[in-house]
C-alpha cells in the first residue's frame, strides 16, 4: 500500500504494518505490526523520505505469503507498469534470491505472466483470461495508427485483426468527461474499420464464456478481410 500496489480487498482493511527484520535478530513483536524475518542479502533496503522500506521488487516477492498467483500478477504488472517502481529483470533477480523459500512456486507462476504496459488491475485480468483461453498475447495501450494518422490508445489490441478491447470500470461510467471520450474513441475506431469490445467485471467473471467466444469470433473476422457491419 505505501508503493501503490493494488491489493485485494481483505488487505487493504487490515490496519496492521508489516516490518522485517534483516539480519539475525528476531521478528518484531508489538501491537498493530506483523514481524517478518529475512536473511541478510536476501532483501535490500531503499529509503524514501528517511523511511527504510524493502526494495520494491524484494516486496513483491514477500507478497507471495498472502495473494495469490493472479493476484500477484496483478501486483506484479502495476510494479513493472503503470507505477514504474522496478523491472522485470528486478522481479526476477528477486525471486531467484527467494529459492527455496517459501512461496517461490507460486512467484515463478505469477512471474511467467506479468507483463510490461498494463495500466490496471483491470486490464491485466482481463489479458489473463484471454490468454488462458487459448488466445495470442494482445499488445498492450497500443496506439491504433492508420495512413500515418493516430486514431486512439486502447487498452488492449490485435493489431492484425484490427480488434480493440477497453476494460470499463465505474469511472468510465461515472466521470462525464470519461464518458463521452470513450463514445468518441469507438465511433473513431469504427470509421477505420476496428471493432472496439468494451468489457466489464461481468465480462471477466460470470460472463467469461461468452466475452471470449465474441472476442475470437472478431479475431477471426478481422483476420479474414473486412469486418463485417
Amino acid at each position: 500500500m505505501l508503493l501503490g500496489v493494488p491489493l485485494p480487498r481483505r488487505l487493504e482493511r487490515d490496519p496492521r504494518l508489516h516490518v522485517t527484520t534483516i539480519g539475525t535478530d528476531q521478528a518484531l513483536r508489538v501491537g498493530g505490526s506483523v514481524g517478518h524475518r529475512a536473511k541478510a542479502g536476501t532483501v535490500r533496503v531503499v529509503h524514501s523520505r528517511g523511511v527504510a522500506l524493502t526494495h520494491p521488487a524484494d516486496t513483491f516477492t514477500a507478497l507471495a505469503s498472502v495473494l495469490s498467483v493472479d493476484e500477484l500478477i496483478v501486483a506484479g504488472d502495476a510494479l513493472v507498469g503503470w507505477l514504474g517502481w522496478t523491472t522485470l529483470p528486478e522481479l526476477a533477480a528477486a525471486v531467484r534470491r527467494r529459492r527455496g523459500c517459501r512461496g517461490v512456486v507460486k512467484l515463478r507462476a505469477a512471474l511467467a505472466e506479468i507483463r510490461i504496459g498494463s495500466r490496471s488491475p483491470g486490464e491485466t485480468r482481463t489479458r489473463l483470461v484471454l490468454t488462458r483461453s487459448g488466445l495470442p498475447q494482445p499488445r498492450l495501450n497500443h496506439d491504433v495508427v492508420v495512413d500515418g494518422r493516430w486514431v486512439a490508445c486502447v487498452d488492449l489490441a490485435f493489431p492484425e485483426a484490427r480488434v480493440a478491447i477497453e476494460y470499463e470500470s465505474d469511472l468510465h461510467r461515472t466521470d462525464p468527461r470519461t464518458f463521452r471520450k470513450d463514445l468518441t474513441r469507438g465511433e473513431l475506431l469504427k470509421d477505420d474499420d476496428w471493432w472496439l469490445v468494451r468489457a466489464t467485471a461481468d465480462d471477466i467473471g460470470p460472463s467469461v464464456d461468452r466475452f471470449v467466444a465474441r472476442v475470437r469470433r472478431l479475431l477471426d473476422v478481422g483476420g479474414s478481410g473486412r469486418h463485417r457491419p
